[in-house]
């Protein structure tokens, strides 16, 4: 894809997730359950790498580690993240000299050196310039496990289209100004939305490749929200959900529900009956949808369909949760927000069923 606006940093979209528990045993499962397969394991660290399609999930186990150290007070986690750049050495110090706060990542012998600054909840974001095949971190860094194909089919999910942050009220301003300043991101949407009891405010960021997006939410009440919740939870700012993007969504959630993965509740019946006036001539199959819990939006203007077919997973990381969503016509920027007061509405019924939140 051509950048969009000014590429200072070089970036080429996300290169791996990095994940992290206190327990051990956690993770492996709820990954193999999503389709992910471990492929490699690390020549001198404990530490796996976990493969579906051109998704790179890191499970960091060793002991000392920023990895450690940020599940030890965060709990099972998305505990760091890498952008792949075009110069790693470039785009590391353009940060450190803008003010960026670097991270030390132990590097042992003959191991590569992965330049780090400190991002969201202080896990370290990774720069990675090494992608190319048979010269990558994971070529070099790694050791890949003899019969096994080091690019796993899965459930069908190939990307990740964007990852969400949820901050402390107040802090949404810092956090895009993060993303402006040092990669030079920009706000492409801004949500406003309220429940009956409590809402959020969300700015969907995207980076200039149109690769990395990231969704910043706070809480806009002074009740106990979903946001609120997820700080409580996990004890700070960080990582709420990682997006995974398909190219057949319905064969995806299919495998996904015969490998045990808890799904989000089906919206009501309304939901689906009002999908052809919201959005004529979509063309999908409504039953099929609802059958599955898979939530649509788009556009349908000009009478050619741009489509976001989504459905979430339950918390399986503490209040970490996945998405998994399809796009359809083109439609790249958009992130179902015709579908978040309906989510937002449905969450907030678990959170009342649940003794979360008190409405009176």
């Amino acid at each position: 894809m051509a950048d969009l606006f000014d590429n200072p940093m070089g970036l080429m979209g996300f290169e791996f997730v990095e994940f992290a528990s206190p327990t051990p045993g956690v993770l492996e499962p709820i990954l193999e359950m999503m389709g992910f397969s471990l492929v490699a394991r690390h020549r001198s660290k404990n530490v796996d790498l976990y493969r579906q399609g051109d998704i790179n999930f890191i499970v960091n186990r060793e002991e000392k580690s920023p990895a450690a150290y940020f599940a030890a007070e965060h709990g099972p986690s998305a505990c760091g993240m890498a952008f792949r750049v075009r110069d790693a050495h470039a785009a590391y110090y353009r940060a450190i000299e803008l003010g960026a706060q670097p991270v030390d990542v132990p590097t042992g012998p003959m191991e590569l050196h992965l330049p780090a600054i400190k991002g969201i909840g202080g896990a370290p974001l990774y720069l990675i310039d090494r992608s190319e095949e048979g010269l990558s971190i994971y070529d070099i860094d790694f050791k890949f496990i003899e019969g096994v194909d080091r690019k796993p089919a899965g459930h069908g999910f190939k990307l990740v289209d964007h990852l969400t942050h949820n901050v402390y009220r107040g802090r949404m301003a810092y956090w895009a100004g993060f993303y402006e300043k040092f990669f030079n991101f920009r706000e492409i949407r801004y949500f406003d939305i309220k429940g009956e009891y409590t809402g959020l405010t969300s700015k969907a960021m995207t980076a200039p490749d149109g690769m990395i997006r990231i969704p910043l939410n706070e809480e806009s009440s002074k009740g106990s929200g979903q946001i609120e919740e997820y700080l409580m939870a996990f004890n700070g700012e960080g990582i709420q959900h990682i997006a995974l993007l398909s190219d057949d969504l319905l064969a995806s959630v299919d495998r996904l529900r015969a490998a045990g993965v808890p799904l989000m509740k089906a919206p009501p019946d309304t939901y689906y009956q009002m999908l052809e006036g919201r959005l004529p001539g979509h063309g999908e199959d409504p039953a099929a949808l609802k059958s599955r819990g898979i939530l649509l939006d788009g556009t349908t203007e000009g009478g050619s369909p741009r489509l976001l077919l989504q459905i979430f997973s339950g918390t399986v990381l503490g209040p970490v949760f996945f998405e998994f969503i399809q796009r359809k016509g083109d439609y790249r920027e958009g992130f179902g927000e015709g579908n978040f007061k309906a989510l937002f509405e449905s969450l907030e019924r678990d959170q009342i069923e649940r003794g979360v939140l008190q409405t009176a």
